[in-house]
C-alpha cells in the first residue's frame, strides 16, 4: 500500500441504528432507509463481479480485492503481501511503467492500494470515459504481470517498503504495534506477525518468491471486482468479461475459518520509547467481522468511548482529568478480532489511577449492561455515519469498498445489512452478555472444500495496445446561490439532494493570524472550546443532543479563517440548527473545561515536539516569516507552551467577542435544502447577532533572505531525517496561480512528480517526497519536504537542491510534463467534488480568498490554456533556489558533519522550541 494501515473492521462498526428508548427521543430522531442495490456475477473463470449504479456524477469507482493478505504468508516471508502490492503498481507486461503515470493523467482520484491481514486491494475513481483504460490496466496486472518483474524492480520496491517501515517506526508509540501483535496471538496463528513484516524477511524475498506468490494467490477465482458509479450492470459485465475473461482462475486457496484465539489469564509488558506521555493499551481477543458477537462488542466499545458523555471519556477526561484522551474500538478482521482500549495519561499524571478507572468502568458496564439511552445514542451516531458514507462510490468506506469487503469476508455483498440488523435489534442484555463471554480459550478448525471446475475464456482483450480514454466529461461545479441576512451575515448555498444531509460551515475572518492580537494558540483553544458549553447547555448536554440527532459539529481554524461546521440529517434540521446557533452565539467558555482543554493543548504541543515532522513544521514558520509576523507561529496553530500556559478563560471569551461578528463572517450551506427553505431558518436564528468593527490583521510583506540558510534540530536516535526547504511565494489569489499549481504538480505535487520519483522511486531513500504551498491570503510558504533514511541525509538534500535549481534553470518543464499537470488538475475535478463536504471546501476557498463565484467553473479552462513558458515563469517566481531556508530534524551525531559539508550556507543548531541551542 502507498500508506500501510489496518483498515479491518472500520465499516462493520459504522452500520447500525435504532430509535432511543423513550417516546420523546424516538419522536426527535428519525432514519431514512439505506441500501446499496447491486448485481453479482461469477464469470466462467471464477472472477466475481459486483456492480452498483450511481449516476449522480460522471465517474466510476473500480475496486479490485484479492483474497490474500499477511495471514497467508509462510514463516520467514513476513511483509511479502504488502511488498507484492507495491510491485503490482510498477507495471505489467503490456504497460511496463508505474501505473500512477497513467492514472494521474486520466483524472483518477482516491486512487491507492492497501494490504491488511486478510486482503489486498486496488481502487480508483475515474471519469466514466476512462473506464476501459482502468479495466485494461487492472486486468493486465492480474493476468500479465510476471514478465514485467525483474530484480531491479524488486530491489526498488523493497527499498521503498523498508523506508515506509522506517517512517512508521520513527513515529511516537509505533513500538506498540509489533509488541501487541506478538503478545496476543500464538506463534502458529496467521495474525501472529505484522503486515509490513521484518527487515530480515524483506531482504530475503527473491524473484522465485514473487513468481510463486503471484501464481498461488492472484488468479481470477481469488479476486472480486466491484464497479460503482455512472454505469449499468449490463455494460459493466460486458467490459469485465472482455478484459478479464481470459485470465486463468488460479489454484484453490486454503481458507482459515473463524479463529479468534481466545486467551485466558493476563499478560503485562512495559517498554520505553521517546514519547511525551504515558499511553495504556488494553487488548482482548474477540470474534471478527460479520459475527453477532462482534457487533455487540462494537456497541460495547462505543458505550465506553464515543462522545463526551460516554462512560470512559467522561470519567477520565472530564471528571478525573487523569487522561487527555481515551478510545475504545474493535478491529474486526476476517477470522478474528481485537477489542482495544487506549488511554493517554495526562503529562505528569498517575498511570495507575487511569488503569484502575478503566477497570472500574468496564466492570460496572459488564455488571449492569448499557442503558437504553446509551444504545440509542450510539445507534444514531452509527447510522448518521452510514448515511454520509453512502454519498461516496469509492475510496475507504465508500459503497464499492463496503460491497467488496462483504463479499470477500462473508461471500455476500449484502452481508453488511446483517450487521446493521444485529445492531438495530440489539438489547442491553445481549451487549452485556457478549462482554462477559469473551474470556475463554480459542478453537481452530480446517475445512477443505471442492474447487469448482473454473475455465478461462478462449479469447480476451487485445494486449498489444492500451485503450485510450474517451472524451472526458466536462467538470460541473454546483450552481452557487447567495443571500444576505438582515444583520449582514452572508449566505452561500449549493444544493445537493443525493442524500438527506445538510452541511453548514460558518467562516469567520480570524484564524491563526488573529493570534497577533493575543497569544499564540488563542484561536485554536478558543475554537476548541465552542462546544464545551453555552448559557443553557453544558458540554455533556451538547454531546448527547448531537448524538440523538445524528448530527456532528466541529470547529477549528486555519491561517486566515476560523470555522464552525455542522452536518445534520434533513429530518432533524430545525433541532440541529438550534443547537448550532446556540454554540456560535452563546459560548460560555466554562472555567473548568478551559483548564482541562488548556492542559490538553499543552500536551498536544509536547506530542508535536516529539514527532519529527510536526516538530519541523512548528519551527519552520518563524524562520520564514520572523517571529513578529502573523504567520510566524507553528503551522498547527497550537502555539507555544509558554503562551498557552499564560492564557485565561477571559482571553478566549475576548477572542469570540472580537471576531465573531456577522459582518465578519459567511455561512456556507451545501446539501439537501433550498434557499427559500434555509434563509428563513437562518434569519430566525441569527437576527439578534449584531455587526461591529473588527481589527485589521497586519500581513505585511516579508523580504526573502539574500542567501540560503541552514537550521538543524537534534532528534537523538532518529532512524530518518526530516528535510524541509522553503521560501515565500505569492498569495493564493494571484494572477498566475494556475501556472503555479501546474508547476508545483510537476516538481513535487503529484506521485509522479520529479522530486518523489527521484528520492522514492529512483534512489528509494524515502517513502515520499514532494513540494506544497499551504494556501494563505498573504505570502504563503513554498516548501520542499522529504523524510529520508539517516545515512542518506546529505545526498538527499543535494538531490532536493538539484531539483529546485533544475526547474528554474537547466531542466525547465517540458511539454509532456505540462500535459500531465493539466490532466492531473482538470480530470480529477469530478472526483474531488463528489461529496457535499468537498463542495463546501471548494466554496470556502472562494470565500476565504475573495474569488469570483464562477471561479471553479472557469478553472478548467484557465488550466488548459497554460503554455510551457507560463510554468517556467512561475518556477522562477516561486522556487527561488538561492533564497531557500533549510530545516533538518534528525540525529545530529550522524548528520551534522555531512550537512555542513554541503556548504549551503550558515548552519545554526536549534532546540525543540526553535531557539539557538549552541
Amino acid at each position: 500500500m502507498r500508506n500501510v494501515k489496518r483498515i479491518a473492521g472500520l465499516l462493520a462498526l459504522c452500520l447500525a441504528f435504532a430509535p432511543a428508548a423513550d417516546a420523546q427521543r424516538r419522536a426527535a430522531t428519525s432514519y431514512p432507509e439505506v441500501d446499496i442495490p447491486y448485481t453479482k456475477t461469477v464469470l466462467d473463470n471464477g472472477l466475481t463481479l459486483i456492480v452498483h449504479e450511481d449516476h449522480k456524477a460522471p465517474i466510476v469507482a473500480v475496486n479490485v480485492w484479492y483474497h490474500v493478505g499477511s495471514k497467508n504468508e509462510p514463516e520467514g516471508r513476513s511483509g511479502f503481501a504488502h511488498l507484492f502490492e507495491h510491485l503490482m503498481f510498477n507495471g505489467s507486461e503490456n504497460a511496463n511503467d508505474d501505473f500512477f503515470q497513467v492514472l494521474e493523467r486520466i483524472g483518477a482520484t482516491t486512487l491507492n492500494g492497501t494490504t491488511n491481514e486478510d486482503r489486498t486491494n486496488y481502487f480508483q475513481n475515474v471519469p466514466v470515459s476512462a473506464l476501459d483504460t482502468v479495466l485494461w490496466l487492472e486486468s493486465d496486472r492480474m493476468g500479465h504481470l510476471l514478465g514485467a518483474i525483474d530484480q531491479a524492480k524488486l530491489d526498488e520496491q523493497r527499498g521503498v517498503v523498508q523506508n515506509e517501515k522506517r517512517q512508521f517506526e520513527n513515529q511516537p508509540y509505533a513500538v506498540s504495534y509489533e509488541l501487541t501483535t506478538e503478545a496476543v496471538y500464538p506463534d502458529d496463528h496467521p495474525y501472529g506477525h505484522s503486515v509490513i513484516g521484518s527487515m530480515e524477511d524483506l531482504n530475503a524475498a527473491s524473484l522465485d518468491d514473487v513468481r510463486d506468490w503471484f501464481q498461488k494467490y492472484y488468479g481470477a477465482a481469488n479476486a472480486v471486482v466491484v464497479i460503482a458509479g455512472d454505469i449499468t450492470p449490463e455494460v459493466a459485465k460486458q467490459k469485465v468479461e472482455h478484459y478479464f475473461g481470459d485470465i486463468a482462475s488460479g489454484p484453490p486457496v486454503a481458507r482459515f475459518e473463524r479463529w479468534p484465539a481466545k486467551r485466558t489469564g493476563s499478560q503485562r509488558q512495559t517498554v520505553g520509547d521517546r514519547v511525551p506521555q504515558v499511553r495504556i493499551d488494553k487488548v482482548w481477543n474477540v470474534p471478527g467481522a460479520y459475527t453477532r458477537e462482534g457487533v455487540m462488542l462494537s456497541l460495547l466499545a462505543d458505550v465506553l468511548v464515543s462522545d463526551k458523555a460516554s462512560r470512559l471519556y467522561k470519567r477520565l477526561v472530564y471528571d478525573d482529568q487523569t487522561a487527555t484522551n481515551v478510545s475504545a474500538y474493535i478491529d474486526a478482521r476476517e477470522i478474528g478480532g481485537l477489542f482495544s482500549i487506549e488511554a493517554m495519561v495526562r503529562p505528569g499524571g498517575d498511570a495507575e489511577a487511569v488503569e484502575k478507572a478503566i477497570h472500574e468502568e468496564l466492570e460496572r458496564l459488564l455488571a449492569s449492561g448499557p442503558t437504553d439511552d446509551e444504545l440509542g445514542r450510539v445507534r444514531a451516531q452509527h447510522f448518521a455515519g452510514v448515511v454520509r458514507g453512502l454519498e461516496r462510490i469509492g475510496g475507504f468506506g465508500g459503497k464499492s469498498d463496503l460491497l467488496a469487503r462483504s463479499e470477500v469476508y462473508a461471500s455476500d455483498p449484502g452481508a453488511w445489512k446483517s450487521e446493521l440488523e444485529w445492531m438495530r435489534t440489539a438489547t442491553p442484555a445481549q451487549v452485556q452478555q457478549a462482554g462477559r463471554e469473551w474470556l475463554s480459550d480459542g478453537l481452530y478448525t480446517l475445512v477443505i472444500r471442492q474447487f469448482p471446475n473454473f475455465r478461462p475464456a478462449a479469447q480476451g482483450a487485445d494486449r498489444s495496445a492500451m485503450p485510450q480514454p474517451g472524451q472526458p466529461p466536462a467538470p460541473q461545479f454546483p450552481a452557487i446561490q447567495t443571500a444576505t441576512l438582515s444583520n449582514g451575515l452572508a449566505v452561500v448555498l449549493a444544493e445537493r439532494h443525493q442524500v438527506p444531509v445538510v452541511n453548514f460551515s460558518l467562516l469567520v475572518d480570524a484564524g491563526f493570524a488573529a493570534d497577533q492580537f493575543a497569544q499564540p494558540g488563542t484561536a485554536a483553544l478558543a475554537m476548541g472550546m465552542l462546544d464545551e458549553g453555552t448559557r443553557t447547555r453544558d458540554a455533556i448536554r451538547i454531546s448527547t443532543d448531537l448524538a440523538r440527532l445524528g448530527a456532528t459539529l466541529g470547529s477549528g481554524s486555519n491561517l486566515d479563517v476560523s470555522t464552525v461546521s455542522l452536518s445534520a440529517l434533513e429530518s432533524n434540521l430545525d433541532a440541529s440548527l438550534d443547537l448550532y446557533a446556540d454554540v456560535i452565539l452563546n459560548p460560555s467558555f466554562p472555567r473548568a473545561d478551559f483548564e482541562r482543554l488548556q492542559k490538553q493543548q499543552l500536551a498536544q504541543i509536547q506530542r508535536e515536539k516529539a514527532n519529527p515532522i510536526q516538530l519541523g513544521l512548528r519551527i519552520f514558520p518563524s524562520l520564514l516569516y520572523g517571529e513578529t509576523h502573523a504567520y510566524g507561529y507553528p503551522f498547527t496553530g497550537t502555539g507555544t507552551e509558554a503562551a498557552v500556559a499564560s492564557l485565561t478563560r477571559d482571553d478566549l471569551a475576548r477572542f469570540h467577542q472580537t471576531w465573531f461578528k456577522p459582518n465578519n463572517a459567511t455561512i456556507v450551506v451545501v446539501g439537501d435544502t433550498t434557499m427559500n427553505e434555509i434563509r428563513p431558518k437562518l434569519e430566525r436564528l441569527f437576527s439578534s447577532w449584531r455587526s461591529g468593527e473588527v481589527p485589521a490583521k497586519n500581513l505585511a510583506r516579508v523580504e526573502l533572505p539574500p542567501k540560503q540558510r541552514v537550521y538543524l534540530v537534534d532528534k537523538p536516535g532518529a532512524v530518518q531525517s526530516v528535510i524541509l526547504g522553503g521560501t515565500l511565494a505569492p498569495p493564493k489569489a494571484n494572477p498566475i496561480e494556475p501556472a503555479i499549481e501546474a508547476m508545483n504538480t510537476i516538481l513535487g505535487g503529484a506521485f509522479i512528480s520529479r522530486l518523489n520519483l527521484n528520492l522514492r522511486e529512483d534512489k528509494h531513500w524515502s517513502y515520499g517526497a514532494g513540494t506544497f504551498l499551504p494556501d494563505a491570503r498573504a505570502q504563503r510558504p513554498f516548501i520542499a519536504y522529504a523524510s529520508v533514511q539517516t545515512d542518506k541525509t546529505k545526498e538527499s538534500i543535494q538531490e532536493v537542491v538539484n531539483e529546485l535549481r533544475g526547474i528554474t534553470a537547466d531542466r525547465v518543464v517540458t511539454a509532456d510534463e505540462v500535459a500531465m499537470a493539466k490532466a492531473n488538475l482538470t480530470l480529477t475535478l469530478p472526483g474531488t467534488w463528489e461529496t457535499s463536504n468537498q463542495v463546501a471546501g471548494a466554496i470556502a476557498e472562494i470565500v476565504r480568498f475573495d474569488l469570483p463565484h464562477d471561479y471553479w467553473s472557469q478553472y478548467p479552462g484557465r488550466i488548459r490554456s497554460l503554455a510551457v513558458n507560463d510554468l517556467n515563469r512561475a518556477a522562477v517566481e516561486v522556487v527561488r533556489p538561492g533564497n531557500v531556508t533549510w530545516l533538518i530534524v534528525g540525529d545530529l551525531s550522524l548528520i551534522e558533519k555531512p550537512v555542513r559539508e554541503l556548504g549551503l550556507g550558515e548552519v545554526v543548531v536549534l532546540d525543540a522550541d526553535g531557539a539557538p541551542a549552541r
